[in-house]
């Protein structure tokens, strides 16, 4: 069931809670929510205490009043602030894209609060090619007027990076990205997020986000990447797994940025990542 705290700056944020064991705390992508981490729900809450959060801005959460506070630094304090308001001293993080970024963040300046984090399709390096198409769609509605309608075209504008996802997945996937209502389909997240990424992307400088990376050691570490992904390239991942053995890793064919969570490469990693921290 849906649960919300209200955090110090005033925003009442959703989240909720599944199962027992190892708290993992999921954090989505940029315009994403928590229902990309139903497959997570549905394989794991026998294994771990799945806690979602809807970030602010996004899905049932509270849209901010000034975009500006749609920055890293401000989402990472509201995630130590659901984690106090849980009572929780640390959690793991499986962030997929941005939220991989956070886990990262949070391993700079509180690393006492992250027991060991899961990445999904992100690195230390963001490369440009995948940015490009964020830029495109972030802030807009889709163009077409039902989850049918759109689950339908999903296919032929997600190809080639995605290849033979199931009809119900795709279905799924519009379900989760967009409301449908009579006037066509909406964001599920505060279209004013286009102004705080536009605004990180002035001066065109991406930062160099290895010394983020270096501070998840000596922390229970995966990794999952889309074979096809065009956010985090192999070069990367490679880098990543030199400097890090031990990591768990898996990369998912036919899938671009970002894998669904429900593949068994996605499964097969995080419950080997969970055996390490059980």
């Amino acid at each position: 069931m849906t649960a919300r705290f209200t955090t110090s700056d005033g925003l009442s944020l959703a989240y909720d809670e599944t199962g027992a064991g190892h708290p993992l705390l999921c954090l989505a992508g940029l315009t994403r929510n928590m229902a990309d981490f139903d497959p997570v729900v549905a394989e794991f809450a026998d294994r771990a205490r799945v806690i979602r959060l809807d970030v602010r801005g996004r899905g049932l959460s509270d849209h901010a009043p000034d975009w500006r506070s749609y920055s890293l630094p401000r989402e990472a304090q509201d995630v130590l602030e659901l984690m106090d308001h849980l009572g929780l001293e640390s959690a793991s993080i499986l962030g997929t894209s941005r939220g991989g970024l956070l886990a990262m963040t949070l391993a700079v300046g509180h690393a006492d609060r992250l027991a060991g984090a899961i990445l999904v399709d992100i690195g230390p390096v963001i490369e440009r090619a995948g940015l490009e198409p964020i830029m495109e769609y972030i802030g807009r509605p889709p163009v077409w007027r039902s989850h049918a309608e759109a689950a339908a075209a999903l296919p032929e504008a997600m190809a080639p990076r995605f290849a033979g996802v199931p009809e119900a997945t795709w279905r799924a996937h519009a379900e989760r990205l967009w409301s449908e209502g009579s006037d066509g389909l909406a964001l599920r997240y505060d279209p004013r997020l286009r102004d705080a990424v536009l605004e990180g992307a002035q001066d065109g400088a991406l930062p160099d986000l290895w010394p983020l990376f270096n501070a998840l050691a000596g922390k229970p570490l995966a990794l999952i990447r889309g074979a096809n992904s065009d956010l985090l390239s192999a070069e990367t991942a490679a880098e990543m797994r030199r400097r890090r053995p031990d990591i768990v890793f898996a990369e998912v064919p036919d899938r671009g940025h970002v894998p669904f969570l429900d593949e068994p490469e996605s499964v097969a990693a995080i419950a080997a990542w969970l055996d390490r921290v059980a």
